[in-house]
């Protein structure tokens, strides 16, 4: 199909459920997760790392079910990270809940729109727990003041068996911090997510090579087609990577990091 990446399967690592219980400056449109595995079909996406909208404005447990709901319908085709805010005090119970009574896979946290620091020791608790359940912490990063690679890098750094994922590899302002703290820190990884391609050529020539993740940011989009993901995938067709470097960032890396290896 038009748009659909030149060969082999790809596993998006950072996409989003729709808004269904709030409403932000993003916009974007209702869809079911019928619809939104007719998306991955149309450009070639074998499986999807989904994250809650919902959860990124108002953390509630409600957001962390429906998020298991939709993962739910598709279990081999997407995967859900929830979300908490660590202020509150039940946020490590709910971490515990997300991901052995619920089935998710990890924790999604966005400190610029949720409104705390990484450094807060409130924190360490929660990733104490999802380090001990198996799960993953994929953050936002790439806006200041509080979503730097540095931030999140001495979080990880804190937390040595937590696989810790820079969920846009630094964006188009801070790339350069997110690669060198991704080279410097053993358990943090880099998600290409709206990284400009010379950065990510440069992500991908230095960056140790099962480190590298790729997303579209699915799901923001005001059409159901997400006509701006498929396009992100069919663009790496234009970076100048090599097939081994393709290969490990839209599949083995993914799958390894999803498996606990």
């Amino acid at each position: 199909p038009p748009g659909r990446a030149r060969e082999g399967p790809v596993i998006d690592f950072h996409t989003h459920t729709p808004a269904w219980r709030t409403a932000s400056w993003l916009g974007g449109v209702q869809f079911g997760a019928d619809e939104f595995v007719a998306f991955m079909d149309t450009a070639g996406i074998e499986q999807a790392l989904v994250l809650s909208y919902d959860g990124l404005f108002d953390a509630t447990p409600e957001a962390n079910d429906d998020l298991a709901a939709f993962v739910g319908r598709y279990p081999e085709r997407l995967a859900g990270f929830g979300t908490v805010h660590p202020r509150r005090a039940d946020a490590p119970e709910e971490v515990d809940r997300m991901i052995n009574r619920l089935g998710l896979r990890g924790l999604k946290l966005h400190p610029w729109l949720q409104g705390f620091s990484m450094h807060e020791l409130t924190l360490d608790p929660v990733c104490e727990v999802l380090a001990q359940s198996g799960g993953i912490l994929l953050s936002h990063d790439g806006t200041p003041p509080y979503s730097t690679g540095g931030q999140i890098a001495a979080l990880a750094r804190r937390h040595p068996t937590l696989p810790v994922v820079l969920g846009h590899g630094g964006l188009h302002d801070t790339w350069r911090e997110s690669l060198a703290l991704t080279i410097e820190t053993p358990n943090l990884y880099i998600c290409i997510c709206g990284t400009p391609p010379y950065a990510a050529r440069e992500i991908l020539s230095r960056a140790p090579s099962h480190k590298v993740l790729f997303g579209t940011d699915a799901g923001l989009s005001d059409r159901k087609s997400q006509d701006y993901a498929v396009a992100r995938v069919a663009e790496i067709d234009g970076w100048g990577i090599t097939d081994e470097q393709r290969h490990a960032m839209l599949v083995d890396n993914p799958r390894a990091l999803l498996a606990g290896r």
